[in-house]
């Protein structure tokens, strides 16, 4: 009998369970509100379930083509017309993947070599440094300080050398809600184009802003050329299950792209892809009343807490709202997160789990796309502290 003493080596030691996944079984264990994940407590649209259905029933059960059925290709080409006034070839630039994660896992494989940097910004999605890792680079945190959350852009230029291969964007922006400016794209797009760099533009929330307009990586020209658009079905259509997004990018980068999408999930749910064509070209007016919808809960929640002792931050654009607690405690935000579930029935993110230093700014994150009673429920448990 022979033994194999060689140690296994993690490619990621420090990646641990996520804190999406450690606060909702907290709050499933203590039966908490669960304010901490990001997905609807409503349903999907009923136009669309119907669709789905539908299509299952017709047969339309096996394997879509790797880029993605043409009909929603045409339909997503049709959305970026409508929305932004810029015209993309649905056959060459638009291919829908399992989700935004996937696809921005997929655009950083594509661009990133052992080696090369990429600049994100903290607090950052969790799901950006590990995909650079894989890929053997580095990423190059920038901090966005409370409680503006805005970006230094002259920081950034500090911060690019000549292995910097890209730059991450989230906007509008998970978790701090805040979105970009004309002025920040501006920005942007000079040193995009004198460094000569790759843009990933995470957009998933795109169609849900409040005050201020989305701005998309697609409408600036110099950017356009070299970016990798994300966007996500789940946060525009209730369907976060679905695991359901697409990426837009130059033809020669998508080709590059879809060489890796098709060895990660090769393609993407044939019955929803069908269903979700049906619902941009039938009902179009979805869209363009989702900022609308959330603003109300938005608002509504910022109400319900303006007796409670936290200090409600701004919230330009996304599902979620920040909260500073330093009023109520002291305590880190874990342990915040931790006592808030347990003691008050109210889960919750901390916000320094999105920054490489663990900055605590004693800020957490709410979710309010949950139904009114909920969002009424958690808001009085709040108020009581």
């Amino acid at each position: 009998m022979t033994t194999n003493n060689t140690q296994f080596v993690s490619k990621l030691p420090d990646i641990g369970v996520s804190i999406f996944s450690e606060m909702t079984l907290l709050a499933n264990q203590y039966n908490a509100l669960n304010l901490s994940q990001g997905f609807p407590e409503f349903d999907t649209p009923e136009y669309i379930k119907g669709r789905i259905n539908h299509y299952i029933k017709e047969g339309m059960n096996q394997y879509a083509p790797s880029p993605g059925l043409p009909k929603l290709q045409n339909a997503i080409a049709s959305l970026i017309k409508n929305n932004y006034q810029v015209d993309i070839n649905p056959t060459q630039q638009v291919t829908v993947t399992s989700g935004a994660t996937e696809a921005l896992f997929v655009a950083i494989q594509t661009i990133v070599k052992p080696g090369d940097e990429v600049i994100v910004f903290d607090p950052a999605y969790d799901s950006y440094q590990p995909a650079v890792t894989l890929a053997g680079g580095k990423t190059v945190h920038i901090q966005l300080n409370y409680p503006r959350y805005r970006v230094d852009w002259q920081q950034v230029q500090q911060k690019i050398t000549s292995r910097t291969r890209a730059i991450i964007i989230n906007t509008p922006h998970n978790p701090t809600g805040t979105v970009l400016s004309s002025d920040d794209l501006a920005q942007l797009s000079k040193l995009v184009e004198s460094h000569n760099l790759y843009l990933i533009s995470d957009e998933v929330y795109e169609h849900i802003t409040f005050e201020t307009p989305h701005i998309s990586a697609l409408q600036i020209a110099s950017l356009r050329e070299r970016a990798f658009v994300i966007a996500s079905f789940g946060k525009t259509y209730h369907c976060t299950g679905w695991k359901l997004g697409y990426c837009i990018a130059p033809p020669a980068l998508s080709s590059e792209f879809r060489k890796i999408h098709q060895y990660v999930t090769f393609s993407s749910f044939t019955p929803a892809q069908a269903a979700i064509a049906d619902m941009i070209e039938q009902h179009p007016e979805h869209v363009n009343t989702l900022s609308e919808f959330y603003q109300q809960k938005r608002d509504y929640l910022i109400g319900a807490l303006n007796n409670s002792r936290f200090k409600i931050l701004p919230c330009q654009g996304t599902y979620f709202l920040l909260l500073d607690y330093t009023a109520i405690s002291n305590i880190n935000d874990r342990e915040f997160c931790n006592w808030l579930t347990k003691e008050h029935g109210v889960a919750a993110i901390p916000m320094s789990v999105f920054n490489q230093s663990n900055q605590c700014d004693n800020v957490i994150r709410l979710c309010f796309a949950k139904n009114s009673d909920t969002l009424k429920l958690a808001a009085e448990k709040l108020c009581q502290l």
